[in-house]
């Protein structure tokens, strides 16, 4: 059973703005009460891109509520495995995504692999991007807790899986582990291309797609691999570009992790200032429900 018919896809579709569209800002802002499971999922997504996380985890049990599907529910389990790691959480985001596969993966559904759970015309997610989104997820969190070639495995057990995905989001997310895990691992050849190259196919996966905040995390991404090969002034510049396009839509954590690249690559004032930035950003986090581990105190305890 699914929630999407012609009835319902033009109401999705003012959600699917505001969470994969060009303009996410304004679209959130204006975003009304979610009616069905999808349009649920899909205002948490919204929320938490803006970094409204109290609002998107509340969100996201209701999606809960207003739907048995387990696909569905799978990507909501993702996506509060996002919300986690975005502040640093990466363990308890593991247990999210895990269980974020096992709904993906359930055997009890009758919808064959291809089925589309979310239909519309600026994003479609499939059963089998949903066992992608958990597969890229749980990687992230390997990452997170220090286990670089854990990520690598689950970043090739979901290939076959991602071959068969017809959409430019769980392709995109997969690049942006990639360079993560090349990043996290220089020199172990975990990754078989460089950080710089999987960061430059999301961006240009992103130009061709409708979702601001998936191409302006794609070229911060780029700005960290170009950090990583030594060039700390274009790196600075990229990161600057990032965060001139995160105020203009809103992006909060983007804004935040931007600053806290330009504190690392710049020198001087303008490190001063980016340091501050980020500060500033994290206090307002803070005041959305998003509590940052490296500010509770027990960052390095795990």
């Amino acid at each position: 059973m699914h929630e999407f018919s012609s009835e319902s896809r033009p109401r999705h579709a003012i959600f699917a703005a505001a969470a994969f569209g060009a303009d996410p800002y304004v679209a959130t802002a204006e975003l009304p009460a979610a009616a069905d499971g999808v349009e649920s999922w899909l205002r948490a997504v919204a929320l938490g891109g803006q970094g409204r996380y109290a609002a998107a985890r509340a969100e996201l049990r209701r999606t809960y509520r207003l739907t048995g599907d387990s696909a569905l529910r799978s990507l909501a389990d993702s996506t509060e495995a996002s919300l986690l790691r975005q502040l640093g959480w990466h363990a308890e985001a593991a247990i999210s995504d895990g269980r974020a596969l096992a709904g993906a993966c359930d055997s009890g559904t009758s919808s064959a692999p291809e089925v589309r759970v979310v239909d519309t015309e600026v994003i479609f997610v499939t059963r089998i991007e949903a066992v992608c989104d958990a597969l890229t997820g749980l990687a992230a969190d390997a990452l997170g807790t220090a286990r670089p070639a854990l990520a690598a495995r689950l970043l090739e057990r979901c290939r076959p899986s991602l071959e068969a995905c017809e959409g430019w989001r769980t392709r995109l997310r997969w690049h942006w582990v990639c360079a993560e895990t090349a990043l996290a691992a220089p020199g172990t050849n975990l990754i078989e291309r460089s950080a710089r190259d999987h960061a430059a196919a999301a961006v240009a996966i992103a130009e061709r797609c409708p979702s601001a905040r998936h191409a302006v995390k794609s070229r911060l991404l780029l700005a960290a691999a170009t950090a990583a090969e030594g060039d700390l002034r274009r790196s600075a510049e990229l990161a600057a570009a990032v965060a001139e396009q995160c105020r203009e839509h809103g992006l909060l954590p983007l804004h935040w992790a931007s600053a806290m690249l330009r504190g690392g690559v710049e020198t001087g004032s303008a490190a001063t200032r980016a340091a501050a930035e980020a500060a500033e950003c994290a206090r307002e986090l803070a005041v959305r429900g998003g509590r940052l581990r490296s500010d509770t105190g027990v960052l390095g305890d795990r």
